[in-house]
């Protein structure tokens, strides 16, 4: 594969990974469950394929990303691994809120202690992200 192969591949892994994100967003918002185990699946896939296309870009001679068009090629690229990062930390915040939600107490009863706990969380996690 040659340079501009090369980075193609990559830039097409990652739109790829975004639209795993993006389904996963989408399932969390709507479900408000944690994913299926073939949405976590596609994800791990998607994690081996990132490794070989990035060995390929490291193999790529530093000089030869130089022209102007393999750097818009990479710049499209890290704009769009910017919008994963952002959209996966979406995502683990509403998986968080998730995995927190108490169990729906019965009619007429209140459970204070797990929603003082679930609320001190996401203090926390808000703290530390």
């Amino acid at each position: 594969m040659n340079q501009s192969e090369t980075i193609q591949a990559h830039h097409q892994l990652c739109d790829e990974i975004h639209q795993c994100i993006l389904d996963e967003n989408r399932f969390l918002r709507q479900q408000q469950r944690a994913p299926d185990a073939a949405l976590l699946e596609r994800k791990r896939s998607l994690l081996a394929k990132l490794d070989e296309t990035l060995g390929a870009l490291r193999s790529l001679p530093a000089a030869s990303v130089r022209d102007p068009q393999s750097r818009e090629s990479l710049e499209k690229t890290r704009a769009r691994i910017l919008q994963i990062l952002q959209l996966d930390k979406e995502n683990e915040q509403l998986l968080l809120r998730c995995s927190l939600a108490p169990a729906r107490p019965l009619p007429g009863h209140s459970n204070p202690s797990a929603t003082a706990s679930v609320t001190m969380l996401q203090k926390i996690y808000a703290r530390t992200s």
